[in-house]
């Protein structure tokens, strides 16, 4: 149920001393063919990682062979020098790839331009090519066709556990990794996520499922409103089912395995406490839906009333009541795990009916304006969170 469970890919996960713990840092996941096309989304922040701009210009050429990530290091503001570091890293890649093979293959044909390079952990430090390189070689010896759960486990930073997730269809799949705990907020993609399918589909028709389904999952979820510098979100496809899917059918499997890596980065979001997901209906325009979650999803005193287990529906008014979206005050109804504590910009039942003693919360807004709804998915804002990224180096 992973990133290899597709057919034609293998991956590995090692440790190469990058993280002080000890624990595994560099991972790789190899397409194996007969196909090598690919898509990708990137973080919509200014300041882009040195990894986000090759990548980048590696899917210019339409094809990705392989991806090395690590964690440990998130290689950003480090300048000309962090993207020769990135262009070296892609090198050695290609070259200790072009020595391996697959079983009754020749070696692989591949250079720096066909592997696309991920990276995560502190920014403004250089990586420690001495220790990354030796890492990408043994990471390419370890490479296996169950070794998905070794790269997810890899390319985590301060998670709590590693995601991977997969959606089977009739003679294809869909299967993906990925990391992410903290600065997650929505803009194209989030964290790195690598999603492969062994599904035979085009460049063209891949990045159409990609951000379909990126535009409903990992963009709709927003944990602590920070925009992380190197966020990846990659598809591979090796075509080795020999089934070619519909562009309907391969975005609805993308979507499958999208949303739940998306949920699992969401659960295990630094210090969280509460799992929100915040329905907005009634909506004038979907944007208008989706701008309204994600004001409520952002608002500092919403999530510290959630953390303090406080249905404060004032709280939610408030925040609608910043956004640009179409609504009138007094025609906005609010409900918290289906009691509707507000009806027409009032007090409706008696809040104290609101069970908030779960993990799961589920905030429904009516705009009362139109047909249109969209969820965003959150956290609530507490101790351990502040705790965590005031100890914690990012």
């Amino acid at each position: 149920m992973t990133v290899t469970h597709p057919k034609g890919f293998r991956a590995s996960g090692v440790a190469a001393g990058l993280k002080a713990s000890g624990n595994p840092d560099v991972a790789l996941v190899v397409n194996d063919g007969p196909d090598y096309t690919a898509a990708g989304v990137f973080t919509g922040n200014r300041v882009k990682a040195a990894p986000v701009l090759w990548s980048e210009q590696v899917l210019k050429g339409g094809v990705i062979r392989a991806v090395v990530l690590n964690s440990g290091g998130a290689n950003a503001c480090t300048g000309t020098q962090g993207f020769r570091d990135t262009h070296t890293t892609a090198e050695h890649t290609a070259a200790v790839l072009r020595g391996t093979t697959k079983a009754g293959a020749l070696p692989m044909m591949i250079g720096a331009g066909d592997v696309a390079v991920c990276s995560t952990g502190l920014i403004g430090e250089l990586l420690p090519m001495d220790k990354l390189l030796p890492g990408v070689k043994a990471a390419a010896k370890a490479l296996a066709a169950d070794g998905g759960p070794q790269a997810a486990e890899a390319i985590m930073t301060t998670d709590t556990v590693s995601k991977n997730a997969v959606a089977q269809r009739e003679g294809w799949s869909v299967g993906g990794i990925a990391k992410g705990a903290g600065m997650l907020a929505p803009a194209l993609a989030t964290m790195l996520v690598v999603i492969t399918t062994d599904a035979s589909a085009d460049n063209e028709t891949l990045d159409a499922a990609l951000r379909a389904a990126t535009r409903v999952t990992f963009d709709r979820i927003d944990a602590d409103g920070c925009m992380s510098t190197n966020d990846t979100v990659l598809l591979l496809a090796s075509g080795a089912s020999d089934k070619q899917p519909t562009l309907e059918e391969l975005t609805a499997a993308v979507t499958e395995v999208c949303h739940d890596l998306a949920q699992q980065l969401i659960a295990d979001a630094e210090g969280a406490t509460k799992h929100i997901a915040i329905e907005v209906a009634g909506a004038a325009s979907e944007a208008d839906a989706v701008q309204v979650g994600r004001t409520i999803a952002g608002n500092n005193l919403v999530k510290t009333a959630f953390f303090g287990n406080d249905p404060n529906w004032g709280r939610i008014l408030a925040a609608v009541g910043t956004t640009s979206a179409a609504f009138e005050p007094d025609r906005i109804d609010v409900a918290i795990n289906g009691v509707w504590i507000c009806k027409n910009g009032a007090a409706a039942e008696d809040r104290s009916k609101v069970d908030l003693t779960g993990r799961d919360v589920k905030v429904t807004v009516n705009l009362h304006e139109g047909e249109m709804s969209a969820t965003i998915w959150t956290t609530d804002l507490s101790h351990g969170y502040v705790h965590e990224n005031s100890a914690y180096s990012s």
